[in-house]
C-alpha cells in the first residue's frame, strides 16, 4: 500500500490539493493501492526560526485549520503518519503575493521532514508554489525542476543551484518531481500512476476523470494518449483501453471487437473515424513512442523493438523513418 501525504500550508490553492488528490483517489477507487493522507505544515514546539514562521504555531498535536486561497477552512493533523520509502509526499501550491519575502514557505520541521523522507528512499512531489517547499528542503539543489511560469523566476533567484525548466507541465529528476501551476498537478500526479502502474492505468483513470492523460514535459505532450482520445465513442475508448493495457503484446481484431461489444466490421469503422486510424495503427503507434522513449534512455533498437512488441526491428525502423 503506498501511502500519498498532502502537506497542507496556509493559503494553498484548493485545485493543486484536489486535482493530484482525485487522481489517487481514483486510482484506489479502481484498485490501485493507495491510500491518502493529509498533514498541516506545523513547526514543532521550540523549534528554531531564521525568520519569522509564514504563519501563527499552534501546539501539537490538536488538530491545525488552514485557510485556503480561495477561502474554504480545512482541518488536518499536525502529526506525520509514519511513511516507507514506496511512499509520496506531495506540497500543494498556495497564493503567491506577487512579492518576494525573506520568510521560509514551510517551517523547519516541515522541512526536514521533506528531506528525510527523501533521503529514506522516499518521493517528494509539487504543485506550483510548493516548489518553494522542497527548495527550502534544500532538495532542488543541483537538480533541474519547474513551477507556475509566473514565478519561475523568483525560485532561480531565490534558489540559484536549483535548475529552473521553463515552460514545461512537470519534471522528473530522480524521487523528486515538480508540476507547473494549478492543473498541472493532475498531469503530475497521472505521470505517477502511469510510472507505478502503466500508461493503461492512467489513461484510464484519466478517462474516469474526464481529463486527457499526458507526459512528461520533456517528451510531446501531445502523446498519443493525448492525441486520439478526444472523441465520444464508448464501444472506441473500450478498444483502446485494451490497446493502452496490453500494447505490446498480440491483439487479434477479433479480441478488441469482444471488448468494445460490435462487430470486428463496425469496431474498425467506428474506430477509424473517430481517431483517423486502423485499431493496428494505432497500436503501432504506441508502440513506437514507447520504443522512442526506450531509444531516448539509451536502448538499442533492436531491444527497444522486442520491449514493446516487435518481433522483428526492421519494423520499428520503418516505422521510424515514416515519421
Amino acid at each position: 500500500m503506498t501511502r500519498v501525504v498532502f502537506l497542507l500550508v496556509p493559503g494553498l490553492h484548493l485545485l493543486d490539493l484536489a486535482g493530484p488528490a482525485q487522481v489517487f483517489g481514483t486510482a484506489a477507487d479502481a484498485g490501485l493501492p493507495y491510500r491518502l493522507a493529509y498533514v498541516a505544515d506545523h513547526p514543532e514546539p521550540g523549534d528554531p526560526q531564521e525568520t519569522a514562521p509564514p504563519h501563527p504555531a499552534v501546539p501539537a498535536p490538536a488538530p491545525v485549520a488552514v485557510h485556503t486561497a480561495q477561502g474554504v477552512p480545512l482541518q488536518a493533523p499536525a502529526a506525520w503518519p509514519a511513511l516507507t520509502a514506496g511512499d509520496i509526499v506531495l506540497v500543494p501550491g498556495w497564493r503567491w503575493g506577487g512579492r518576494e519575502t525573506h520568510a521560509p514557505p514551510v517551517s523547519a520541521h516541515t522541512a526536514r521532514r521533506l528531506a528525510g523522507h527523501h533521503a529514506a528512499g522516499g518521493t517528494v512531489a509539487s504543485v506550483c508554489a510548493g516548489a518553494f517547499a522542497l527548495a527550502h528542503a534544500g532538495l532542488l539543489d543541483g537538480r533541474r525542476c519547474t513551477t507556475h511560469h509566473e514565478i519561475q523566476d523568483a525560485l532561480a533567484r531565490r534558489h540559484p543551484r536549483a535548475t529552473v525548466v521553463r515552460d514545461v507541465l512537470y519534471v522528473t529528476d530522480g524521487r523528486v518531481i515538480t508540476s507547473a501551476g494549478i492543473a498541472s498537478g493532475i498531469d503530475l500526479a497521472l505521470h505517477l500512476v502511469a510510472s507505478r502502474h502503466g500508461p493503461g492505468a492512467a489513461a484510464r483513470i484519466a478517462r474516469t476523470m474526464v481529463v486527457y492523460a499526458r507526459r512528461n514535459g520533456d517528451e510531446p505532450q501531445a502523446s498519443a494518449l493525448l492525441r486520439h482520445r478526444a472523441h465520444v465513442s464508448d464501444a472506441v475508448h473500450r478498444a483502446q483501453d485494451l490497446i493502452d493495457a496490453r500494447y505490446a503484446r498480440p491483439l487479434p481484431l477479433h479480441t478488441l471487437a469482444a471488448e468494445a461489444g460490435v462487430s470486428e466490421r463496425t469496431l474498425t469503422r467506428r474506430f477509424t473515424a473517430a481517431t483517423g486510424l486502423t485499431p493496428l495503427r494505432y497500436q503501432q503507434e504506441l508502440r513506437l513512442e514507447h520504443a522512442e522513449h526506450l531509444i531516448g534512455q539509451g536502448a538499442t533498437t533492436d531491444t527497444a523493438a522486442r520491449a514493446v512488441g516487435f518481433t522483428d526491428a526492421r519494423m520499428l525502423r520503418r516505422l521510424r523513418a515514416r515519421t
